[in-house]
């Protein structure tokens, strides 16, 4: 169902449009920044382990990373508005929850309904801005979302410390006016539409099979010994060997294999993979970190990663336009590297050192090394694949970037020896946070290496379109 009269972005419907794309983003990215910075409190007032923590943060990324292109297929066949909104609402419920959880097994609970929520709600934000604007509009209004997304996620680690300063549930109970004003906007400004050209029939048994194998993978690594860990690793192992047999066969795959056969997307993705691995990981633990380690408040620790944010924010649309006039393969190169020498700088942290002598300083290196590096990948993800493939070449990258940190978050604390209230212990938090930052700088360089190798100049063309590049996962194309 096209929209009859393409939107123009000068008018009122036009700006409640694109209000209501970026408010429901904002949602989604808020939790994503705020919660690694309330862990610590969160465990200390629900009485959480380190597996509880890890719990936390991987039961919304586990359904959002196997539901996402789920998500857009819904929005393609039943109406991009419709699935928004039902996600907004959905993550609005699942945030009322978490906000009120009695304990630990609740919040995790919860979380992973948000995260059924993000996967609705994520696809449609952009989509809609895609199908309602008139064509000479669209460019800017893609701008738009690109730049207020990341003004809301400068903000969201501000305002989640500030809440913190109270309680940490105001930061889930937040969400619901938010998402209540969303849904009232989409309801009433935003066209319905849909792709006439969408499947028919929907790819349940690859969700599904997909759900059990990152789920029984990451609770095998969590849990990390005896029968149980076995006995999930198996099950996880065979769900995602079932999800590569279901997508081979289906008429109508969430994940098409044959665009693989194209070695550039292939290496496109083996780095988002190790990059977004490290970041995750980094980010994880520098916000429980930075508190428990340094020392700093949850209002300080938020800010903390600010100077990151607005690097990002401020460059990465220059460093697009860097990749579409040299090409993506030595931006894709130099900036994993000077990601490694931001995470060695991170050595330096620990008991008794203060925020501006060793963490800024790291931050700001990593961010620079960040910012050289996440535009042009996204660039060369899209360039790489063919056009019919835009839509899902996207989606594919963005489930790879949060599969990658669902596997990061659940796998660090095993390899740094972390356990029971270590969150809470300054000495073995800081060795061992020494030990998964060398892991993180290892895996830039290997993403670094795949991109010199394997990337290739000529696969961009020469004007790109504007795609937003929050540090936390790649964008979803506009279908």
């Amino acid at each position: 169902m096209p929209v009859k009269e393409p939107l123009r972005l000068a008018t009122p419907q036009g700006r409640w449009v694109l209000t209501a794309a970026v408010l429901g983003s904002a949602v989604v990215s808020l939790d994503a920044t705020v919660v690694n910075v309330a862990l610590p409190t969160i465990g200390r007032d629900l009485d959480a382990d380190v597996a509880g923590l890890q719990w936390t943060v991987n039961g919304y990324a586990l359904t959002l990373a196997a539901l996402i292109l789920l998500g857009g297929s819904l929005g393609d066949r039943f109406g991009r508005r419709r699935v928004f909104v039902i996600g907004v609402g959905w993550f609005g419920i699942a945030s009322l929850l978490c906000g009120l959880a009695p304990n630990l097994e609740v919040l995790v609970l919860a979380r992973a309904l948000q995260g059924i929520g993000g996967a609705l709600l994520t696809p449609g934000s952009l989509a809609m801005i895609s199908s309602s604007f008139h064509p000479a509009d669209r460019a800017r209004a893609i701008g738009a979302w690109s730049g207020l997304g990341g003004v809301s996620a400068a903000a969201g680690p501000l305002l989640g410390g500030a809440l913190l300063e109270q309680s940490w549930r105001l930061i889930f109970l937040i969400n619901l006016p938010l998402t209540v004003f969303v849904i009232v906007l989409a309801l009433r400004h935003v066209p319905e539409s849909l792709d006439p050209g969408a499947a028919k029939s929907l790819d349940l048994a690859g969700s599904v099979s997909g759900a059990i194998g990152l789920g029984g993978v990451t609770y095998a690594l969590i849990a990390a010994g005896g029968l149980p860990s076995l006995v999930a690793g198996a099950v996880g192992l065979t769900g995602l060997a079932a999800f590569v047999l279901v997508e081979r066969r289906s008429n109508h795959p969430l994940v098409p294999l044959d665009i693989f056969a194209n070695r550039q997307f292939t290496a496109a993705n083996l780095v988002t993979l190790a990059l977004y691995a490290a970041i995750s990981g980094t980010f994880f633990l520098l916000a429980v970190v930075l508190q428990t380690v340094v020392g700093l408040s949850p209002l300080q620790a938020g800010a903390a990663t600010l100077p990151l944010t607005l690097l990002m924010l401020t460059l990465s649309s220059r460093t697009g336009a860097l990749a579409a006039r040299i090409g993506p393969r030595r931006p894709m190169t130099i900036g994993p590297l000077v990601m490694s020498a931001g995470l060695l700088l991170m050595l330096r942290i620990d008991v008794g050192t203060g925020y501006l002598t060793t963490a800024l300083p790291a931050i700001l290196v990593f961010g620079c090394g960040l910012t050289l590096t996440v535009a042009p990948l996204t660039a060369a993800v899209l360039g790489a694949a063919e056009d019919r493939h835009a839509g899902v070449a996207s989606g594919v990258n963005n489930a790879v970037a949060r599969t990658a940190g669902l596997l990061s978050v659940a796998v660090l604390p095993l390899v740094m020896g972390l356990s029971g209230d270590d969150f809470n212990r300054a000495g073995p938090l800081a060795d061992g946070f020494h030990t998964a930052v060398v892991g993180c700088a290892v895996l830039v360089i290997l993403a670094s290496a795949i991109a010199w190798t394997q990337i290739r100049d000529d696969i961009l063309e020469p004007e790109p379109q504007p795609y937003n590049c929050p540090v936390s996962e790649p964008p979803v194309h506009p279908r």
